[in-house]
């Protein structure tokens, strides 16, 4: 089971859930169940304005780490994702720091996840 911990000046102080193991829900989904107001347009990985950062409470143990063709795509486009980030993410298990909530799915780490308000802010 993953705790997610959300973090936004939205929120009245970082709020925690958690994201059951083998539950292939978004962040963006938990979220939404939680009333953690993540912006957002579309909800499938082509407008951007779900960004988030994440962080990781261990840093070894990273398992959230796939990205979609989509998120690829629209992370370069925002200037938050670089040919090397995507390399170390798919050949060193090493995840970016920002993702867009609709991609990302967290499996078994413990995460803070943070977000400005505005769309496409993190």
């Amino acid at each position: 089971m993953a705790k997610v911990t959300f973090s936004s000046p939205l929120l009245h102080g970082e709020k925690t859930v958690y994201a059951v193991a083998g539950d292939t829900k978004t962040i963006l989904a938990l979220a939404e169940e939680h009333k953690i107001p993540i912006p957002f347009e579309c909800k499938d990985g082509n407008c951007g304005s779900c960004l988030i950062e994440v962080t990781y409470a261990d840093p070894t143990e990273k398992n959230g780490i796939h990205l979609t063709e989509k998120e690829k795509s629209r992370l370069k486009e925002l200037g938050k994702l670089t040919a090397q980030e995507i390399e170390d993410a798919e050949v060193r298990d090493m995840p970016p720091k920002h993702r867009l909530a609709c991609q990302f799915i967290a499996r078994d780490e413990d995460v803070t996840v943070s977000f400005t308000g505005e769309p496409g802010g993190a």
